[in-house]
């Protein structure tokens, strides 16, 4: 009875280190069973104890995959390339320690990353998503989520994202606000009336043509290079940010109710930036709703003219030597002069 019992407990241990890994795509178990570093016994299967042991990267992209199924045992992978598949739906739940996943070009109408929670990038792009739910998302730098059918995206919780590339899709609202670290913003191709980028004074970067935009402050956006505003519908524009000498692309055309862009020199920018309209013209103060305030260090270092000059009795006089002057400023300033002259 005693080896009867041994027989079967060394039975189910030999079955449980030996069960294999449920992958009923052809395409994608040939790519699993042909990487020896995933394949380590070389065989025709992968075990769950493989799978579990694995801790690198699977890109099994372009290989006409339709069915990922035998992921969600690869508990420990950090990154997925599954791009340019046949995919329709993707589990990546069971795949915590992701901090990569690269699944564009596919035909996913939904996906869930909420437990991805170590994700630094996200390349969803070319898609047929409608929603996209990337709050838990907190340590995700990149997001690429552009050519969907999105219609609202929430990045408040992602104050960590340096790149987003959302455009082509069907947003209404974007905001930014949150987002300080922001260096690259490309929302082109949506459906945004408003864009407030006073916030990401870091971004370098930022394409958000063919939007119903009706005004644009780049102002604060000091380290600003790359502005294509095309296509829009905006009627004010401030450009004054103090860094455009190192624009290397600047482009509003296509703005049929834009007259005046602020700017940091109007030299420079007749000379330098020519994808303007026609009825466009650049100017350092366009006094419209996107103009930038004259704060009070500019006024107090305002250069004062001389208005008047008035006796001891406050009579306007002329100058005279050898007399007690007082000279009236512009700035409201007045002094007491006394020149000898011989």
């Amino acid at each position: 009875m005693k080896t009867l019992l041994l027989f079967g407990a060394i039975a189910l241990s030999v079955n449980a280190f030996g069960q294999n890994v449920n992958i009923p795509d052809a395409n994608f178990k040939a790519y699993l069973v042909g990487e020896l570093a995933i394949n380590t016994n070389d065989d025709a299967e992968i075990q769950v104890t493989e799978a579990t042991a694995f801790g690198g990267a699977i890109d099994c992209a372009s290989l006409d995959i339709f069915d990922l199924t035998g992921i969600e045992e690869f508990t420990a992978l950090t990154t997925l390339v599954c791009k340019d598949n046949q995919l329709t739906s993707l589990d990546v739940t069971q795949n915590t320690y992701l901090t990569y996943l690269g699944c564009e070009l596919n035909q996913l109408t939904s996906l869930d990353v909420s437990q991805n929670t170590s994700l630094t990038s996200l390349k969803c792009w070319n898609n047929q998503l409608t929603s996209l739910d990337i709050t838990q998302n907190t340590a995700l730098t990149t997001l690429v989520c552009k050519d969907n059918q999105l219609t609202a995206l929430d990045v408040t919780q992602n104050t960590a994202l340096t790149n987003l590339y959302c455009f082509n899709n069907q947003l209404t609202t974007l905001d930014i606000t949150q987002n300080t670290a922001l260096t690259n913003l490309h929302c082109s191709e949506n459906e945004l009336m408003l864009l407030d980028v006073t916030q990401n004074t870091s971004l370098t970067y930022l394409e958000c043509w063919d939007n119903p935009l009706t005004s644009l402050d780049v102002s604060q956006n000091t380290a600003l290079t790359y502005l294509w505003c095309f296509g829009c519908q905006l009627t004010c524009l401030n450009v004054k940010n103090g860094n455009n000498s190192n624009f290397t692309h600047f482009d509003t055309k296509f703005n049929s109710n834009l007259t005046c862009i602020e700017v940091d020199n109007v030299a420079y920018s007749n000379a330098n930036w020519t994808n303007i309209d026609a009825q466009a013209s650049f100017s350092i103060d366009c006094n419209n709703a996107c103009s930038s305030i004259v704060g009070i260090e500019e006024l107090v270092e305002a250069p004062k003219e001389l208005i008047k000059i008035t006796d001891l009795m406050g009579r306007e006089t002329e100058y005279k030597p050898n007399t007690v002057l007082i000279y009236v400023y512009s700035d409201g300033t007045t002094e007491k002069i006394f020149k000898v002259e011989l």
